[in-house]
């Protein structure tokens, strides 16, 4: 059962890391009971590039419950890089298939942690692929090594596979569930197996996973935007702690072995990591970013001339910001889209260059104009600070920093690429110093209760918070068991 597994292992660009920026792990889509499967979760891993765009995999199943075959392809780089042929989907036949594009946390980049990971276990083949992060992945997997396991990755997710494996219930599904009683953290996973496919999230949903149809075909997907592209009506959101079941003749089963949570989603999802295309909760992400930029407004006015966002991330805000205002919105900043953060960066005088490649003043509209910059959010301040300055040389008379989230203060542990906290300007400084080091007249965030109404809360109850928000405030939903064991501050 062994998939036939075709690995290509060279990329257009070198894989480089901006650092001052946040970054979300990966995306993932599946699908089951669609002719060409395959090729439907390219397109759907394809909507959901902003992701992940170091590594993308797909495995597909062609069979049935009594026999059937696994097939993989996976490679370095984008989707359209890697899955750039028709002959790769006859490569990968059967109607059920799953991707994964990937920026790597936790295990590194490198071909061996590009998912989906597949194991030939005792039932039969298992594929699996994760969005998210195990806060206690190390523990585990120092345990399960002691006791003989044999790890082919340094991904987080392979451990779940060796829970998995070692489990001594009797069903894959009751071995499944059993493993997933050991981890902690947050997943988001599609898993494949020859009787069909099963999708879970973990029992406060931080990670989201929605569900559709198209056709007689059931798909899992991050976002609901990869359903949009794909022509599948969106039917629910996977809830918190559920498992949902589909075999090959797509009946369809929801399991609750954890029992009822009060879910805590990422909240940072309806700040940045979304497409704004998408819809999460129940609530678009455009309008939500939107109505943070009204309550930024609300809360932090400026006598200024115009509103700028920083591309692109920053556009909806911005336009919030200047409705709720009535200050003019304009680009004053243009963004060249033929340059992403994996530009190969080959000196330190490029590196520092690496802004204006991306992003340039529009003088004629900036010049001798107070300017409110409106960004998504402010990590190591290095990023504000160029960009700060590339206002003030195309002759902006004012600089006011806006930002559409709270001050970026601790670490996250959930699936997010995030800075050591130490790094992190919000946990070194205070809003005065702050605003001194990126050289803004003035600089102010969204307060925490200003994002919870923009997203359609009324206010944040703290002893039982709505969305996971730790990166704001430090309130961790979970045991972050890894982290306590290395003694390192969170």
């Amino acid at each position: 059962m062994t998939p036939t597994d075709h690995i290509q292992d060279t990329a257009p660009w070198d894989i480089g890391a901006d650092g001052d920026t946040l970054h979300e792990e990966c995306g993932i889509f599946g699908v089951i009971g669609a002719r060409s499967a395959s090729s439907m979760v390219a397109l759907g891993l394809h909507a959901l590039q902003h992701r992940g765009q170091e590594a993308v995999g797909i495995t597909s199943y062609d069979g049935n419950a009594d026999a059937g075959e696994f097939f993989a392809h996976r490679g370095i780089g984008h989707v359209a890089h890697v899955f750039n042929s028709a002959d790769l989907f006859a490569e990968l036949p059967g109607n059920m298939a799953s991707g994964h594009v990937r920026y790597s946390t936790t295990g590194g980049s490198g071909l061996r942690n590009i998912q989906p990971l597949f194991a030939d276990l005792a039932g039969g083949g298992f594929s699996i692929a994760h969005n998210g992060n195990l806060s206690n992945a190390m523990t585990l997997k120092l345990d399960l090594v002691q006791k003989g396991s044999i790890f082919q990755s340094t991904s987080d997710t392979e451990v779940i596979i060796h829970l998995v494996a070692t489990s001594r219930y009797p069903t894959l599904l009751d071995r499944f569930v059993d493993a997933l009683r050991l981890v902690e953290g947050a997943y988001s996973l599609i898993c494949m197996t020859k009787e069909g496919m099963i999708a879970c999230r973990d029992p406060l949903g931080i990670r989201p996973l929605v569900m559709g149809r198209i056709k007689d075909a059931i798909v899992f997907a991050s976002e609901t935007v990869a359903l949009d592209v794909v022509g599948a009506e969106f039917i629910r959101e996977v809830e918190p702690g559920e498992l949902v079941q589909v075999d090959h003749q797509g009946i369809i089963s929801s399991h609750r072995p954890f029992g009822d949570f009060a879910g805590r989603p990422c909240i940072f999802e309806h700040v940045y990591f979304s497409r704004p295309d998408s819809v999460m909760g129940g609530r678009s992400v455009y309008e939500a970013r939107r109505a943070i930029g009204m309550e930024l407004a609300k809360e932090s006015p400026a006598d200024a001339d115009l509103v700028v966002p920083v591309p692109d991330s920053g556009v909806p805000a911005a336009i919030g910001y200047a409705q709720q205002s009535g200050i003019p919105f304009e680009l004053g900043i243009i963004r060249s889209h033929y340059v992403g953060r994996t530009f190969i960066q080959p000196s330190d005088g490029a590196r520092h260059a690496d802004v204006k490649r991306k992003h340039n003043a529009n003088r004629a509209l900036v010049e001798g104009k107070r300017i409110v910059l409106i960004d998504d959010s402010i990590v190591r301040g290095t990023t504000s600070l160029k960009i700060v300055q590339m206002m003030r040389d195309a002759g902006a008379a004012e600089v006011h920093m806006r930002i559409a989230s709270p001050p970026t203060s601790h670490s996250c542990f959930y699936g997010v690429d995030t800075p050591e906290r130490e790094k992190l300007l919000a946990a070194r400084m205070d809003l005065e110093a702050m605003a001194d080091y990126i050289q803004a007249d003035s600089l102010a965030f969204v307060s925490i209760d200003g994002l919870y109404r923009a997203v359609g809360e009324d206010v944040r109850k703290p002893s039982c918070p709505q969305f996971c928000d730790a990166c704001f405030t430090g309130d961790y939903p979970t045991r972050l068991t890894d982290l306590i064991e290395s003694g390192r501050e969170a």
